[in-house]
């Protein structure tokens, strides 16, 4: 066999193995999973009243409206926390080592990671947006291809944020740390434009709200869901998916080829 196929038999052996791990132990996904779903709920039915009106008087579907696609980016974020705990399991209780010492390709332990809680991000997206159409969000204006560039657009952003966990993993001592260090992929999404526009910051905080990773992403799928302007954000939002992408690629294989635990 090829070095090509070999490497695409061992990534993929490695992906069953990472999913069957999630299908066995799911309470750590189910419990990532419940904090975009609890905030969505709790900021539609307990501050929607509020936040509708502060950010021009709208009602309370206008507002799920405008919460579900940046709830939709926070679930990524908060999915792949789970990645860097996995990883950093990995490294600690042995189980590398002994890789190591097989025939198999080397990169197709992280690959399988990242196909792995790729796919678990997608699924973790449809449980959301079901749970958004379920209390009222609608998308009726947007075309297929609209459907394809968003859905194109979240795995995107899954691919970035997981090669950036799987880093954070690799350099974190144990799980609890890689949990703790993975934290600001579910954090910044709460200081940009997900809950409230950015003009309703105080100016201090808006260049900061607007010129981090999530916003442009978040503005982006709002503008192909829900037809509002993109802008720059399309293009942002590329930039920042492709350069966070590349940097925790090279940051994961360097960590995993240099780690000797």
């Amino acid at each position: 066999m090829s070095s090509l196929a070999l490497a695409a038999r061992d990534s993929a052996t490695m992906l069953r193995r990472n999913l069957l791990h999630a299908r066995r132990y799911p309470s750590l996904t189910l419990n990532l999973l419940l904090t975009p779903i609890m905030l969505l709920l709790l900021f539609v039915y307990i501050f929607g009243g509020t936040m509708s009106a502060g950010i021009g008087g709208g009602s309370r579907s206008d507002y799920v409206a405008y919460l579900v696609p940046g709830l939709l980016l926070m679930t990524i974020g908060s999915t792949t926390i789970g990645t860097a705990v996995s990883v950093s399991n990995d490294m600690t209780e042995g189980i590398i080592a002994r890789f190591r010492t097989m025939a198999i390709h080397r990169g197709s332990v992280l690959i399988g990671h990242v196909i792995g809680s790729v796919l678990q991000s997608i699924v973790s997206v449809v449980l959301v947006g079901a749970v958004g159409v379920a209390i009222g969000f609608r998308s009726t204006d947007a075309t297929v291809l609209e459907w394809l560039l968003a859905f194109g657009l979240l795995a995107l952003v899954s691919l970035a944020l997981t090669w950036i966990a799987v880093g954070m993993g690799l350099v974190s001592p144990n799980a609890e740390a890689a949990g703790n260090n993975a934290m600001p992929l579910i954090f910044l999404p709460l200081i940009s434009s997900a809950f409230v526009p950015i003009d309703a910051m105080p100016g201090w905080f808006q260049p900061i709200a607007e010129y981090q990773p999530f916003t442009p992403a978040i503005e982006t799928l709002r503008g192909l869901l829900l037809g509002t302007g993109i802008g720059h954000n399309g293009w942002f939002a590329v930039a920042w998916c492709l350069g966070l992408a590349v940097l925790g690629y090279f940051w994961s294989t360097s960590k995993f080829s240099a780690d000797p635990r």
